[in-house]
């Protein structure tokens, strides 16, 4: 029969084992330039990703999302944006991002928004994609 000193260190171990996958499950990968647009660039299931916002990772410290609204023809019309996630009260131009206007689909129409786009994506437009 084992101690229970050793059971405790056992369950010990493994909760902190556990707290630090948690901790950084929460952090976001750091991404170069050539991985954002390698990820840019791969397939996506509309049928799957319709009305999710995916994490990337991060770049340049900032974390970078993919979403994919749709509205009233899903998936057919769900789009992917890919864009910063801003923290509260931080403009695009400070992390270096590129402001461009997009349009969303909204009930039976689409509507304009304006994103902070990685700069690594902005020249081949891979940010958005139908």
């Amino acid at each position: 029969m084992r101690s229970p000193r050793l059971i405790l260190r056992a369950i010990v171990a493994t909760a902190a084992i556990l707290m630090g996958a948690i901790a950084c499950a929460g952090t976001p990968a750091q991404r170069d330039a050539a991985a954002l647009q390698a990820r840019a660039a791969q397939p996506w299931d509309k049928a799957s990703l319709m009305h999710t916002t995916v994490p990337l990772g991060s770049y340049h410290g900032v974390p970078v999302v993919a979403d994919h609204p749709c509205s009233d023809v899903c998936p057919q019309y769900t789009v992917r944006i890919i864009h910063y996630q801003l923290p509260a009260n931080t403009s695009c131009a400070s992390v270096g991002g590129v402001e461009k206007q997009v349009l969303v689909p909204v009930a039976i129409t689409v509507l304009p928004k304006t994103f902070c786009i990685p700069e690594p994506l902005v020249a081949s437009g891979a940010y958005y994609a139908k």
